[in-house]
């Protein structure tokens, strides 16, 4: 087990990056900042030649892949970073620093098992993208097909995994602090990042991701998913069909070649409701370097690592919630929190309606950019507090995946408006999965599964079981030290982890 020592060096490192990098400037003048923090951002740059503009793409890329995965989540929300710096995080996407080709493939060598000649007529040795774990390709095979060839970054998953040990050590110590980060369950949601981030580093997972994406995305004929080369493709290589597009991050070649970028927007948001409501399976990595526009106002996407899966009975009720807060039905929004068990049954559901009233129609009718974006999280996350909502990691990277989809989406039309956009689809959906056809259906099959497990539910009646929320089984967390250190400078300590180990970045997404 690492030292408590070690993860506080570790901590203190990447505070000094950021302060180098001019990264930390808005949290040490942000009023709100608690004072002990402040100092402690203050000391980070001691004697350090800050940079007049904040340098956030290569602060992140210093700190590691973990931190860089974060970044390229910031791009795609200027409105919450400001448009400069959404702007220098753009670069975190595919421009960073390429392993020379000599490593690639000497790794793709060992993985294959076999000359690389046998499987590759010609391979270009600099890199057409070079990201947080990986660098790409292009190539062509020896029957003669484009393709590119993903290659995992030597020693990233070394990387990939010391710093996950770090944010769950800062998450253990942020639970520490008082039973409002408990609420925000830290060490949960650190946990179910590194799950991700195990997921990713596998790129035969990856590629199995990429071929049920394809197969559930038929009905969407303009979002293409590129075929898999399962016979180029290893545990640390993916080889997958070459895309001819433009990147959605390049607006202005975007507008010289033609394009309709609102119905690019319409595409994307269509698309990933389709994945996430109607097929529970989506891709949660979609941001602008991921993307690229093909003819006919198609869309392609890459980079299939990080992928989300929802059950069926929490699809119906985020379709329900989204129709609910489209059309104002709060108060049904309000009954599905109660009735998946996010908010506590000791509150009340009218009052909870009206909560939400108070932050949805303020929005309703308008487009994202005249929308206040930073208010409205804000008071979100107030009634979180209010009515004593945990955190639900199981829905963390469908709430990630919302707010890349909807920077992405503005990006291509600032004028869009998400609620209109996303009526149509939604109110279909639940047409066929709640209507009376399908009501009975459900209500046939579940009457005979109940026949089939009364014994077990007599069971559970006498043992005072209670039945499932709208959340899984918590998963098992192992034990961590935690450490005693005095009065603020424990908080600051603890405060400035949670930033700079990108737990702040997870209460972000749950606002």
């Amino acid at each position: 087990m690492t030292a408590s020592t070690t993860h506080i060096w570790r901590l203190l490192k990447w505070g000094r990056i950021l302060a180098r990098h001019g990264a930390l400037r808005g949290i040490e003048r942000d009023p709100n900042t608690p004072a002990a923090v402040r100092r402690l951002a203050r000391i980070a740059r001691f004697g350090a030649r800050v940079p007049a503009v904040p340098r956030y793409a290569d602060a992140f890329q210093a700190i590691g892949p973990a931190a860089i995965k974060l970044g390229q989540t910031l791009a795609t929300r200027p409105d919450l970073v400001g448009e400069d710096a959404a702007h220098d995080l753009l670069r975190l996407q595919d421009q960073l620093s390429p392993v020379p080709y000599a490593t690639i493939e000497a790794a793709m060598l060992a993985s294959f098992g076999k000359p690389l000649e046998t499987l590759f007529s010609h391979i270009e040795p600099i890199p057409v993208g070079a990201a947080s774990i990986a660098q790409v390709h292009r190539a062509v095979t020896t029957d003669g097909r484009q393709v590119a060839v993903k290659v995992l970054r030597p020693g990233v998953d070394d990387d990939f995994a010391r710093a996950i040990d770090t944010y769950s050590w800062a998450a253990a110590q942020l639970e520490a602090l008082s039973p409002e980060a408990m609420r925000l369950r830290p060490r949960l949601t650190i946990e179910t990042f590194k799950r991700w981030t195990l997921r990713e580093l596998n790129f035969r997972r990856e590629a199995a991701s990429a071929s049920e994406l394809a197969e559930g995305m038929t009905a969407e004929a303009d979002f293409v998913i590129p075929a898999i080369d399962w016979a180029r493709s290893t545990n640390k290589v993916m080889t997958i069909e070459w895309i001819d597009g433009i990147k959605l991050s390049n607006r202005p070649a975007l507008v010289d070649a033609g394009y309709d970028l609102p119905a690019l927007a319409q595409t994307l948001v269509r698309a990933f409701l389709r994945q996430a409501i109607a097929d529970g399976f989506f891709h949660a990595d979609m941001h602008q370097g991921n993307l690229f526009a093909l003819p006919g106002n198609r869309i392609a996407a890459i980079d299939f690592g990080i992928m989300g899966r929802i059950d069926r009975r929490a699809r119906v009720w985020l379709a329900e919630i989204l129709y609910g807060l489209i059309t104002g039905n709060y108060k049904r929004v309000a009954e599905i929190h109660f009735e998946a068990g996010y908010v506590p049954a000791h509150h009340d559901v009218a009052e909870f309606a009206t909560a939400l009233r108070a932050v949805g129609e303020p929005m309703r009718g308008l487009p994202v950019k005249d929308m206040s974006i930073g208010m409205m999280l804000d008071s979100l996350f107030s009634i979180t507090r209010d009515f004593d909502m945990v955190t639900q990691p199981h829905l963390l990277l469908l709430q990630k995946t919302m707010v890349m989809v909807e920077g992405v989406a503005t990006s291509l039309n600032p004028d869009i408006n998400l609620w209109e956009a996303a009526e149509p689809f939604v109110r279909d959906w639940i047409r066929g999965e709640l209507g009376p056809e399908a009501m009975i259906a459900d209500r046939l099959i579940e009457d005979f599964r109940t026949l089939t497990r009364l014994p077990e539910l007599v069971r559970r009646i006498e043992a005072h079981y209670p039945a499932p929320g709208g959340a899984p089984p918590t998963m098992p967390l192992r034990e961590i030290e935690i450490v005693r250190i005095g009065g603020s400078w424990r908080y600051a300590i603890v405060a400035l982890a949670s930033a700079l180990a990108s737990i702040a970045a997870t209460v972000l997404f749950l606002r």
